[in-house]
């Protein structure tokens, strides 16, 4: 009996102080100026012509221009007692606590409206203490400042509804119709999807999204907006959605604006409290024409529908990225898989390990022999790699000829003869920092982000200059004063004849003379190509990969499955198709696409696969590069 009134007194305690403390706040919160929510966390993105592509708020609309039955569907799901607390349910917290110490996890939230516009403030969603301090003082400060219907509609015109964002923009794109027409069985599905757009989108999910909608009617009718009929007869009806090719142009460029975004949070001039307040207008690097032919090729060539893709088009010269995918579709995944993923690389890492062959001595002539071959390492192991699909020369085959067929004993005895740590410290010069010294990194067995391999790649396409991916221009308040703005830094980190004799190496991929005891890996799309690029593609079980060049253009693709299932031939066969078709149209009107030759540089005829001065008897040769005294002497 004794413990029983401690323990309520501590509790009476507890409630006096916590009631004394958001007294207190409020009262701060009060008479602290009012935050302006219409530009709170909001941007206007611009194109490289500066014409504005995307804004946070630029499809708001009024409460009363939003249908009843979603105002009512979203109370119902979220939060029933909106109208009548403070910011914070206190009964919801403390019923959500049981819950999660009943089941020892976290498994029910208890977030206001309010709350969850505190966070749609905000650029960032860490859940440090700190972070959720902030959200509740910000939280106290909204209801202290504004009306409860100004604070929904804020909440609804900002809040995630499968990868787009505000209601009227989530109504048109699901429904081709504005937020005030909704109907009672669209607004169920709407409202279901902000618990998790990734699982609750009815485009991706919609069996779940039927659940969902199912267990919002049911809430509504249990809160009396509806009745249990109005509820059966809207769970029944078909739903008619937006066609799907509407949808993509719709969401054409989200991925590019969450890299933006991504870029954003990195900028250290850029004071976090003018990103969480200010507003912010956003200069990029975005190319639309650029975004409408990558994404046209993706929907052509990927007709599978769990099959992913990373993609980055770049401009070499600037480092400015014209165009990304992230992935196939961002309203069915918002992972981007561009700024968050990393995969094997596989033979696309063997440019790097041939640019620095060519800078310790080798020339596009040196040899080795390509056949089945077991590596005794020092550590009393052995290695054992296999060429694709298990072919191999017996005999000595040049550069060209290993780049062509992507050969591996080539590249393993390369990698031997320089000494591990070439490849690594090289790959470190242009951008690629976490290789690791060992045998198999030569054939790509590390994990690489696709921005760093743009960024490898561009220094080739630079002839030797290294320049920083970027999506961001400058960036200004919105007053007009410049925050933050690019400052290129091109630095000379290869040799540019070295780096020319490698970029005409890498035409040996699609060369038909080179067509001999095996086909180079890039032949079929050939007939395609009306200029020079340096190609090299990289496969492994899992990953397809293709990275190619020339001065005006980089473009850079993955292919496989997130989940790392083994991946098909034919998807390959498609990511070169994709690639070629993109950089074909994206430069169909440049002219001077192609490298001078350095004047310590000269061309020699060859035979491309034995490496020697070509003869009258030799069917096919190849126009070769090399230092000036370093070919070939018959």
């Amino acid at each position: 009996m004794k413990f029983l009134k401690s323990f309520l007194k501590m509790i009476i305690f507890l409630i006096i102080l916590i009631l004394l403390i958001y007294i207190g706040v409020f009262i701060y919160a009060k008479v602290s100026p009012k935050l302006p929510i219409k530009s709170a966390n909001s941007y206007y993105m611009y194109d490289m012509d500066s014409k504005l592509f995307n804004g946070t708020n630029s499809n708001w609309v009024k409460l009363d221009d939003i249908s009843p039955y979603l105002i009512d569907a979203t109370l119902s799901a979220e939060d029933k007692n909106f109208y009548k607390h403070f910011g914070f349910d206190i009964l919801r917290i403390m019923k959500a606590m049981y819950t999660n110490i009943l089941n020892k996890d976290n498994l029910q939230g208890a977030s206001t409206i309010t709350q969850q516009f505190a966070k749609n403030l905000f650029l960032t969603f860490d859940k440090t203490w700190n972070r959720k301090l902030i959200e509740a003082i910000l939280t106290i400060r909204l209801e202290a400042h504004y009306s409860k219907d100004t604070i929904l509609e804020g909440y609804l015109n900002t809040i995630n509804y499968g990868g787009v964002f505000g209601i009227n923009t989530a109504s048109q794109y699901y429904f081709n119709k504005d937020a005030k027409d909704l109907n009672l069985e669209e607004a169920a599905i709407l409202a279901g999807i902000p618990k998790s757009p990734s699982n609750y989108s009815p485009l991706s999910n919609y069996e779940n999204s039927k659940k969902r909608q199912k267990t919002i009617l049911n809430l509504m009718v249990k809160n009396k907006y509806i009745t249990e009929k109005e509820a059966t007869d809207a769970y029944k009806k078909e739903l008619i959605f937006k066609s799907n090719e509407e949808n993509q142009e719709s969401t054409i460029s989200k991925y590019f604006e969450d890299a933006v975004m991504n870029e954003l949070r990195n900028i250290n001039t850029i004071p976090p409290s003018l990103i969480e307040t200010g507003g912010l207008k956003i200069y990029t690097t975005f190319d639309s024409n650029a975004n409408n032919i990558l994404n046209k090729n993706i929907s052509k060539y990927i007709t599978d529908d769990n099959l992913e893709i990373a993609s980055v088009l770049m401009d070499p010269s600037s480092g400015e990225i014209k165009a990304i995918a992230g992935g196939k579709d961002f309203s069915k995944s918002e992972y981007n898989r561009v700024t968050q993923s990393v995969r094997q690389v596989g033979s696309t890492i063997k440019p790097i390990l041939y640019y620095a062959a060519l800078e310790n001595g080798f020339t596009p002539s040196s040899i080795f022999t390509s056949e089945k071959t077991t590596f005794n390492l020092s550590d009393k192991k052995t290695y054992s790699p296999k060429n694709y699909n298990d072919i191999y020369a017996n005999k000595p085959i040049s550069m060209p000829a290993a780049i062509a067929y992507s050969d591996n004993i080539y590249a393993i005895k390369t990698h031997i003869f320089l000494g591990e740590d070439t490849l690594v410290n090289t790959a470190k010069k242009i951008g690629i920092n976490n290789l690791k010294k060992n045998i198999s990194s030569a054939l790509g067995t590390d994990e690489v982000n696709i921005l760093d391999m743009i960024e490898a790649y561009s220094t080739f396409a630079n002839l030797g200059y290294s320049v920083k991916p970027h999506f961001i221009r400058k960036v200004l308040d919105m007053d007009g004063n410049v925050l933050y703005k690019y400052k290129s830094e091109k630095k000379e980190v290869l040799d540019k004849s070295t780096t020319f004799i490698l970029n005409e190496l890498l035409t040996s991929s699609y060369d038909s003379n080179l067509l001999d005891y095996n086909t180079p890996t890039c032949l079929m799309i050939a007939p395609k190509m009306s200029r020079k690029y340096a190609i090299k593609t990289g496969t492994t079980d899992t990953d397809h990969l293709i990275f190619g060049y020339n001065k005006n253009a980089i473009l850079g693709i993955w292919m496989g499955y997130d989940d790392n299932r083994l991946v098909d031939v034919k998807v390959g066969n498609a990511m070169k198709h994709l690639w070629i078709d993109t950089m074909e149209e994206y430069q169909k009107d440049d002219k001077d696409t192609w490298y001078s030759v350095p004047d310590n540089v000269e061309g020699v005829i060859i035979n491309p696969i034995t490496g020697k001065l070509a003869t009258k008897d030799d069917k096919k040769v190849k126009l070769l590069y090399y230092i000036k005294g370093t070919g070939p002497i018959n």
